[in-house]
């Protein structure tokens, strides 16, 4: 894969998930991302790649830099999903630094890494600090990241909620021990700073039933047509409105509100090779 990585400056999206890389392998791989964007500058081409998937893999602190550094290298990233893969405070801000020099930027998921560490706030700050880098951001993954100790705002949901990137469009906050004055901040922030979200997940948290913050966030989304889910009621809830939606849309067309178009395609095909005698 190192020749491949290296050397083919074509391919735009790249997925590795579940691959068992483990820090070494990661790094290797990074580094010859890197390479391949020192080739690109050094010819005067900019960089083709746009979508780096590498979740479940382990990569840890220990190839977080080498990551960090071909990310920066590229800086033409649109989409990066590394959940799950074990990233501490340290490998968490060297890939804000790394990041930030991505400015297209519109899909992030870091889902299942730790953003601190012994109270200490590093991956938070560097984290408030590149989302400003990100203009277009539409989704923000961040659950289960640990973004501050328990009850306590995070820095990132500060800044989101006061509008650092306005066109977010879906923020996961799943699981980070976020509590009232959290769910104040975005509710003072919906209309303003958090003006085009439409999908807000706050499962796993710890919201009280009658938190009127969490009210005015569900009457909010859904007046402009999108949808806070706070616990797993909400996610059985929206499967079962899509299939009265689809059941409904079945039905109108039965009863002939809107024409049935059959499509006769594989019956013609069927009866042409009835003909076809092979010898």
């Amino acid at each position: 894969m190192v020749p491949f990585l290296t050397h083919n400056r074509s391919f735009q999206v790249l997925k590795l998930n579940n691959n068992g890389l483990g820090p070494a392998g990661g790094a290797i791989l990074a580094d010859a991302l890197l390479e391949s964007a020192n080739l690109s500058k050094a010819e005067g081409k900019k960089s083709n790649l746009r979508t780096v998937i590498c979740g479940r893999n382990r990569l840890e602190d220990g190839s977080a830099r080498a990551w960090a550094d071909a990310f920066a290298a590229h800086g033409t990233l649109v989409e990066i999903r590394m959940p799950q893969n074990g990233i501490r405070m340290d490998g968490i801000t060297a890939l804000a630094h790394g990041l930030a020099k991505c400015p297209n930027l519109q899909y992030i998921d870091l889902q299942d890494n730790a953003f601190m560490a012994d109270g200490k706030l590093t991956g938070v700050e560097a984290w408030t600090e590149a989302l400003r880098s990100w203009p277009e951001l539409l989704t923000l993954n961040l659950s289960d990241c640990v973004l501050s100790d328990e009850g306590e705002v995070p820095l990132v949901v500060t800044a989101l909620a006061t509008g650092s990137n306005p066109k977010l469009h879906t923020l996961a906050l799943q699981n980070n021990n976020l509590e009232t004055q959290t769910f104040s901040l975005l509710a003072q922030g919906i209309s303003t700073g958090l003006a085009s979200l439409m999908l807000l997940e706050l499962q796993w948290n710890d919201a009280e039933d009658d938190d009127e913050n969490l009210e005015t966030l569900a009457l909010s989304l859904k007046q402009r047509g999108g949808k806070l889910f706070v616990s797993d009621d909400d996610e059985v809830e929206e499967e079962e409105e899509e299939e009265e939606d689809t059941n409904e849309a079945l039905e109108e067309k039965v009863r002939g509100k809107e024409p049935i178009i059959i499509d006769n395609s594989a019956d013609a095909l069927a009866d042409l090779l009835s003909n076809v005698n092979i010898r």
